[in-house]
């Protein structure tokens, strides 16, 4: 058994084909299929059913999984130990986030100690997010929610109320908040079903026995923006992620009754390595009191 056929099945199970595992690491068909291959046989092991095109985990091949995750991982660990020299002045750091408007703040933290990690950034909804972590395609998530997981390692960052805006046009742009239930009653611009703020909207929502108008259901927050620009209805959006705009108006959403909640996630088992350690420290470093942010700073639109 060898890291490479490890990380052959890896890409596999995660594309759910050799066609395109060998494609994202560069190699050939033949190449990850005699290494699948010769990992089975040396075992006495089906790790796949193969059905033509289509392939499948075998029982046994979704336990294996779990533990060439684990391996690969510490293999990891191990090169960033070796490349990090002790001071963090080689290695790199994929993150994931919900968006760009947290995640910037804490980079520029880790940047200014750590100026030579190499940091990426993916961009996503929170189960995303989760689910790159979990395939190891990013090492640290920044999430508009908690999750109960024993696998994960949670901290608390920041809270930030749900606002509405609608187009300065709109019957409702001379207010500065309304309720929500005057808002479940309007055109409403919905994001996709794994967004966090939805779901926070829908459980405020529900509390209440309402039912929302939903006009549309929109896939990103740049969307929701040009759609109420448009003056095809109203958005909604965490207020740390609102950006003025001369064609909206944002409204607060009377007593706050819907916040997101930011936290910053890693697999709880690498929790310790020492590039997500440290990133983790810069953040904790930058992190607002009480994990309430200044609402009026959020947006100078408000009053």
């Amino acid at each position: 058994m060898t890291l490479v056929q490890l990380r052959a099945l890896l890409a596999v199970a995660r594309y759910n084909g050799f066609t395109a595992a060998a494609h994202a690491l560069r190699s050939s068909q033949t190449t990850l299929t005699t290494q699948i291959q010769a990992l089975e046989e040396e075992h006495g092991v089906e790790l796949f059913h193969r059905r033509g095109r289509r392939i499948e985990l075998t029982d046994v091949g979704v336990e294996f999984l779990q533990i060439a995750r684990r391996m690969v991982s510490l293999e990891d660990d191990a090169r960033l130990l070796l490349e990090d020299s002790g001071a963090l002045r080689r290695g790199s750091l994929r993150l994931g986030a919900v968006s760009p408007y947290h995640v910037i703040e804490m980079i520029e933290a880790f940047h200014k100690t750590f100026p030579d990690v190499h940091l990426s950034m993916k961009l996503g909804n929170s189960e995303t997010v989760l689910q790159d972590i979990d395939d190891y395609a990013c090492e640290v998530g920044i999430l508009a929610k908690s999750v109960a997981d024993e696998r994960y390692h949670m901290r608390p960052y920041a809270t930030y109320p749900v606002i509405a805006f609608v187009h300065r046009n709109h019957r409702l742009a001379g207010s500065t908040s309304l309720s929500l239930e005057a808002l479940a009653k309007e055109r409403l611009l919905m994001r996709e079903s794994g967004s966090t703020t939805r779901r926070a909207l829908e459980g405020g929502f529900a509390r209440l026995g309402l039912v929302p108008n939903v006009a549309m259901e929109v896939g990103s927050r740049e969307a929701v923006r040009e759609g109420v620009a448009r003056e095809l209805g109203v958005g909604t959006v965490s207020m740390s992620e609102y950006v003025p705009d001369e064609r909206l108006r944002p409204l607060r959403i009377e007593g706050d009754p819907v916040a997101t909640h930011i936290h910053v996630c890693c697999l709880r088992e690498r929790r310790r390595s020492r590039t997500i350690a440290a990133f983790l420290d810069a953040v904790e470093r930058i992190r607002p009191a009480e994990h309430a942010p200044d609402v009026r700073r959020a947006t100078s639109d408000f009053p």
